[in-house]
């Protein structure tokens, strides 16, 4: 089985427990995460083999984020260490009209300092046939970007597919590089494009709408502007408030369009992380299923993170056909 490789910060989420606020509490709990480590530890439960790639702080809570990494069965021999502590952020969990806050500390954090001589791309890429990016990474620091641009050229020349969350982070590009020149170069090494009209509005400077014909408006001029993206696939959430969400998803791979049904989330246990389930519950199916069946399959994916504390995605494969098999009870499994 040829590996898929994740490359991004790994952080420590620190919150009160259940929903209070930190005022409220002297008790607090840890996860470890980071939105391609989500996506990466979610498809080893998948049964995937993942490798991950980043920097993480020489001293115990390093190791201890490592030892958590190792126990999906993620390989993190592409990991490296820095005197620089690992990056962390603060959440309060929010309930009903009150929304979740997330508070980060991760400036000068040990991945804020990665440059591309810290990565072998040629040796980390030796048995994989994927790699996924997010926005998220080339925001940090020029470093992170140069060290991802290299990664996506050497991916490129060996044929390997890619897939895209430009995820658009205002608050995170804070060292001079612009954010919609930096994503358009990262885009054109690209073939898989995770992401809705939000985000096509921002790389090509668009103003679509939410609306399915200007979804499909957009990801043809997307593909157009961008030739080597060949699918686009989009997560639509509604909110109806911080604890009751609605899932589905639209997809436009050059021929067809296709949208699935909505499921329903009427107690959001931990929203964090479910944009990755999505993900990699797509980047999973792609693999095995058609363009519908794997949407349907990353849908599901994403709603089953929602029942599950911290950042990561605890669901099998079995779990997501279940739920695609419309067992969605709660009934014991006995």
């Amino acid at each position: 089985m040829e590996q898929i490789i994740t490359f991004g910060e790994v952080l420590m989420r620190i919150s009160p427990r259940g929903n209070k606020k930190f005022m409220q509490s002297n008790i607090a709990e840890f996860y470890f995460g980071g939105t391609e480590l989500n996506v990466g530890i979610s498809i080893a439960n998948f049964g995937g083999k993942v490798k991950h790639i980043s920097v993480v702080s020489d001293d115990f809570i390093g190791e201890t984020a490592l030892s958590y990494i190792r126990k999906f069965g993620v390989s993190t021999s592409s990991i490296e260490f820095s005197k620089r502590p690992l990056g962390v952020y603060f959440l309060e969990v929010g309930a009903v009209m009150r929304p979740s806050k997330i508070s980060y500390n991760r400036s000068h954090s040990s991945f804020s300092e990665i440059v591309p001589s810290m990565v072998d791309w040629e040796k980390a890429l030796r048995k994989g046939n994927w790699l996924h990016w997010t926005g998220i990474t080339p925001a940090l620091s020029e470093g992170a970007f140069a060290t991802l641009k290299a990664g996506l050229i050497l991916a490129k020349e060996k044929g390997i597919t890619v897939s895209a969350d430009p995820t658009y982070r205002s608050g995170l590009w804070k060292y001079g590089k612009d954010a919609k020149s930096s994503l358009i170069e990262l885009l054109h090494y690209s073939n898989i494009f995770i992401g809705g009209v939000n985000e096509i509005n921002e790389v090509l400077g668009t103003n679509y709408s939410y609306s399915n014909e200007d979804f499909l408006k957009a990801s043809k001029e997307l593909m157009e502007a961008f030739p080597s993206i060949e699918k686009v696939f989009d997560k639509i959430r509604t909110s109806l408030n911080s604890s009751w969400h609605k899932i589905r998803a639209r997809m436009w791979n050059g021929t067809e369009f296709k949208e699935s049904e909505d499921l329903d989330i009427t107690h959001v246990v931990d929203r964090i992380g479910t944009g990755d389930a999505f993900a990699a519950g797509l980047i999973h199916a792609l693999q095995q299923y058609d363009d519908f069946k794997a949407m349907q399959f990353a849908s599901a994916a994403c709603a089953l993170k929602h029942t599950y504390e911290g950042d990561v995605n605890y669901a099998n494969g079995d779990d997501v056909m279940s739920i695609l098999e419309g067992n969605i009870s709660g009934r014991f499994v006995r």
